[in-house]
């Protein structure tokens, strides 16, 4: 059980330490290893296999999981039960405590990094009959007690319901939902907070993404993150080195991001709300050349940057939101993001749903079933796999190639079609506009014949995609039509034919 290891390493000193402001904002990918990817309400086991078999081959930096710690049992079995905590034991619908510690020993020797979805902010709400947990705990939320862990009503912030947003007291005070607020305040709710965080540390995660944190004082957070473990040795990271820890804070009403920037790297929701903009046509595509804090946006070191989450998805933060539901407008949101150099990137890898409420692929009995391969790779089953679509995966490529080279070569038609380079080592075009894209534009790859990664690539030295010729001087001939399947071309160095 779960309990187990957090008995042995929660006895955490009251004092706190004083660390740098960057001292959270390391994801500890390794090298030629980029992006996150968040897999959904994935079993640990699938998990293990996927970094194994392709995450890790495929060059992605790291994965956003579920959350690890018990969650309280809803009848419908709706995804957001799994943010309603009941313990701090590791069971949940993806897996015991067991197969979450193999699958992060996995994952790590896979060269992919593992950072949890993990919930500080409150315990689960009252329930209509007994509060069951997936691993059998009990608790009674009416009277705020949760014997598994304990914490009992003196651990809690005074009944209230969170109903102005622009009254940061009430916003981090009060409940979200019904869900009863805990009070990081509290010495005896940071003592097991931490104890929980160290435990996960102890077998090998490298970070954490924080639900909820806006809801919570950043001075009690940064008094917890004083606390915590470094990452372990034994699990491949260096000596010293500090959790990567990112925010899910939406910035608005009397709470502003800066003041969680501090304590690590923010999900910065305005990024995705610009894309949609832009790839819609809404916001001529021509201006996104500097997209980034010169747009109001966080310093790019600050900004976890994604198209969709599991949460704007199904609207529960943003109307505006791209997803696989739209996939042509959806992969060319993501090209540019994964071409781009402003911030972190995260991808969303999802399953189909008809209700915003639905939980994932599951058998008659709630199991989660595992996703089902196609022979193209894709997934089924209901299963979405955005990270298995060849436009995707070959864009973390491209990003990785690219790696630290600057923007150059900024090209647009006054409008939404643009192409840019990424210094001499990649190129990219995409046509959100109305009409073909049929041009000639300039980039800085070497003379050469190239293909397309968006609409194939390269095999026996021949494309099986699109094919783009750069001249001498450095000029290549770019179509992308309105019928195409994608709206978006990509080419990088690797992907240049030999010649005979």
């Amino acid at each position: 059980m779960a309990w187990s290891v957090f008995s042995l390493i929660c006895f955490c000193s009251v004092t706190s330490i004083a660390f740098g402001v960057d001292t959270y904002k390391n994801p500890h990918f390794l090298p030629e290893h980029d992006t996150i990817v968040h897999l959904f309400e994935w079993k640990w086991n699938d998990i293990a296999e996927e970094c194994e078999n392709f995450l890790g081959p495929k060059g992605f930096g790291g994965i956003q999981i579920s959350p690890v710690q018990e969650n309280v049992i809803i009848s419908t079995r709706p995804w957001w039960e799994r943010y309603q905590p009941i313990s701090y034991k590791f069971i949940t619908r993806s897996g015991s405590e067991d197969e979450l510690k193999n699958m992060l020993k996995r994952c790590n020797k896979a060269g992919v990094r593992i950072y949890v979805d993990i919930i500080l902010n409150h315990m689960c709400a009252d329930q209509e009959g007994d509060a069951i947990g997936v691993g059998g705990s009990h608790a009674d939320p009416a009277s705020r007690n949760y014997y598994e862990v304990p914490f009992d009503k003196s651990d809690f912030n005074e009944l209230c319901t969170v109903t102005a947003y622009n009254d940061p007291v009430q916003v981090r005070n009060c409940e979200l939902f019904g869900l009863h607020d805990l009070n990081q305040g509290v010495e005896n709710v940071r003592y097991k907070i931490v104890g929980f965080m160290n435990a996960l540390i102890d077998i090998g995660v490298a970070g954490f993404r924080v639900d909820a944190a806006k809801h919570m004082w950043p001075a009690d957070l940064e008094i917890i993150y004083s606390r915590l473990d470094n990452l372990s040795i034994a699990h491949g990271f260096e000596k010293n080195s500090r959790p990567f820890i990112y925010h899910e804070v939406v910035d608005g009403g009397s709470i502003s991001v800066t003041e969680y920037n501090g304590l690590g790297v923010i999900t910065e929701f305005k990024y995705s709300t610009n894309l949609y903009d832009g790839i819609k046509g809404l916001n001529p595509l021509k201006w996104f050349a500097n997209i980034g804090e010169e747009w109001g946006l966080m310093k790019n070191s600050d900004a976890l940057v994604f198209v969709d989450n599991h949460d704007t998805q199904r609207s529960g933060y943003l109307a505006k939101s791209l997803t696989h539901k739209e996939s042509k407008l959806y992969k060319m949101a993501v090209a540019f993001m994964l071409a781009h150099t402003y911030g972190l990137p995260q991808i969303m890898s999802s399953f189909s749903f008809d209700s915003p409420n639905q939980g994932p692929p599951a058998d008659s009995q709630d199991n989660i079933i595992s996703p089902v391969f196609k022979e193209d790779g894709s997934c089924d089953d209901g299963w979405i796999c955005e990270h298995r679509w060849r436009q995707i995966y070959n864009m973390v490529n491209f990003r990785n190639i690219v790696n630290n080279s600057t923007i150059t070569e900024w090209w647009d038609n006054w409008n939404s079609q643009v192409a840019f380079s990424r210094g001499n080592a990649g190129f990219i075009a995409i046509n959100s506009d109305s009409y073909d894209l049929k041009t000639d534009i300039h980039t800085q790859l070497p003379a050469g014949t190239y293909c397309d990664i968006i609409s194939g690539y390269k095999k026996n030295n021949t494309c099986t995609g699109k094919t783009v010729v750069v001249n001498s001087t450095g000029w290549a001939y770019v179509e992308l039509l309105l019928n195409d399947e994608d709206g978006v071309l990509a080419i990088h160095k690797n992907e240049m034919l030999k010649i005979d």
